[in-house]
């Protein structure tokens, strides 16, 4: 059978035509994936994922462009979307390194850390800032909105949201009401 004879069969949901379409294009958008990645595993799994989007999207394939095109498209946005994850999830770690060190540090010095140090640490940066700038430095929200160079509203809307973030975090530990968190969280 043509390709495009085998698009129409699957499409109507011939398994052994989408089969034989697969079989016909691996080798192809496999080469493909290898130069992209430079790994075998990460190429095969990108593959899989390809194909797996392809035959969940087969009826959208309009055939404008060969169907190897088509698949390209697909692995080159999975793979993509791969890194980008990827990349989230090392920044992720750092973090939580970051917040693991200082824990450490703190306890190693026979300082306090508390719960909610525990949840400040797990809260993004934007929101931390001015949360800690407010609330253990005491500056004025025109005071955050200078130094870190956004509007003055943005920097309440930021420890607003921030403060929410923390709450959820510390009741969701079965704290009932978490505390410290309706006076500043200033140490002395």
């Amino acid at each position: 059978m043509e390709e495009r004879e085998l698009i129409k069969a699957a499409k109507k949901g011939d398994d052994q035509a989408l089969a034989s379409l697969f079989q016909n294009t691996y080798p192809f958008l496999l080469k493909y994936l290898l130069k992209l990645t430079y790994d075998l595993q990460t190429s095969e799994d990108v593959a899989q994922e390809t194909f797996s989007k392809a035959i969940e999207n087969l009826s959208r394939y309009k055939g404008t462009s060969k169907f190897s095109t088509w698949l390209i498209s697909i692995a080159t946005r999975v793979y993509l979307d791969q890194k980008r994850k990827e990349k989230r999830e090392e920044s992720w770690l750092r973090q939580e390194q970051s917040v693991r060190k200082l824990k450490w540090g703190t306890q190693a010095n026979n300082q306090a850390w508390d719960d909610v140090m525990e949840a400040l640490g797990n809260v993004e940066d934007d929101l931390r800032i001015p949360i800690i700038l407010k609330h253990y430095y005491g500056f004025s929200y025109e005071e955050i909105a200078k130094i870190i160079k956004i509007p003055e509203g943005t920097v309440k809307s930021r420890v607003h949201i921030g403060l929410k973030k923390i709450r959820k975090e510390l009741v969701s530990n079965d704290e009932k009401e978490p505390s410290g968190l309706s006076k500043p969280l200033r140490q002395e």
